[in-house]
């Protein structure tokens, strides 16, 4: 699957005299968690695809620093943030596309103060802009009348007000987007932010995933759309949790649209 997906490294085109339009960050996730880089695939599908011209840091991205910044160790995060920052400002990056809203968020909102200016897009805006501009074209193709229900990542809806794009993409494959009861401002968390994904959950009655499977259940979806890397680990440990694998997928927006797109 790798030969054909062209994946620039900034370094490759500096040293050729080129600038992409945009730096796509893969974000810790997409690169070493197995069922992510099945979402960082998809989307390099799409890019490639619609011709955007991209590139990727490779070994140069360092972590954002949002684990270190959510966990309390401010020192860390800012080792990490500045690292970057220096990287990306001497490639002259102005725009950055991300398929992690834990990324999206800290890029966009933590890392001007330390002196990093970008415009940030999470991939569900920017493959929304993709179609509106025609550089793609959908056909529901296999959603086509599939119940799909979404869930909110916390730093993508509530931190950052980015409710339209993804569902705005899951109504374009023709597919039923059926809503959980807390859905929007109102989404309940995967289980996974604040750095929770790293550890073991304190003691409590019910494990946070597996509450918010329930609550997808109850609409008896085909499949649960997400647009965040940990929410899809959360997600898909719930339906385990439920016994419901075989007939519930979780699936990210960018891995919807490269299936019904058939690139």
């Amino acid at each position: 699957m790798g030969n054909e997906l062209k994946v620039p490294t900034m370094a490759e085109l500096f040293a050729s005299g080129q600038q992409p339009e945009v730096l796509f960050w893969v974000g810790c996730a997409g690169s070493f968690d197995d069922r992510a880089k099945k979402i960082t695939k998809a989307f390099i599908k799409i890019l490639n695809k619609a011709n955007v011209s991209f590139a990727v840091l490779g070994t140069e991205e360092s972590c954002s620093g949002d684990p270190a910044k959510r966990a309390g160790n401010e020192f860390l995060f800012q080792m990490q943030a500045v690292t970057n920052i220096e990287v990306m400002n001497a490639y002259e990056v102005k725009k950055i596309v991300t398929t992690c809203p834990h990324c999206f968020n800290t890029l966009k909102n933590e890392y001007p103060e330390l002196g990093g200016d970008y415009q940030v897009v999470h991939h569900t805006q920017f493959i929304n802009q993709l179609l509106e501009d025609g550089k793609i074209s959908l056909n529901g193709g296999s959603y086509k009348g599939k119940k799909i229900t979404y869930h909110d990542p916390c730093y993508l809806g509530r931190a950052n007000n980015v409710y339209e794009a993804p569902r705005d993409l899951i109504k374009k494959l023709d597919a039923e987007l059926v809503e959980m009861k807390n859905c929007r401002s109102k989404g309940l968390c995967c289980g996974a932010g604040g750095a929770q994904m790293f550890k073991e959950p304190e003691k409590g009655e019910q494990d946070i995933n597996v509450k918010r499977t329930e609550e997808a259940i109850e609409v008896k979806p085909d499949i649960v759309a997400a647009g965040c890397p940990f929410c899809n680990t959360m997600m898909t440990d719930g339906v385990k949790a439920k016994e419901k694998e075989s007939s519930i997928a979780v699936l990210d927006i960018a891995e919807l649209i490269a299936n019904a797109e058939d690139l």
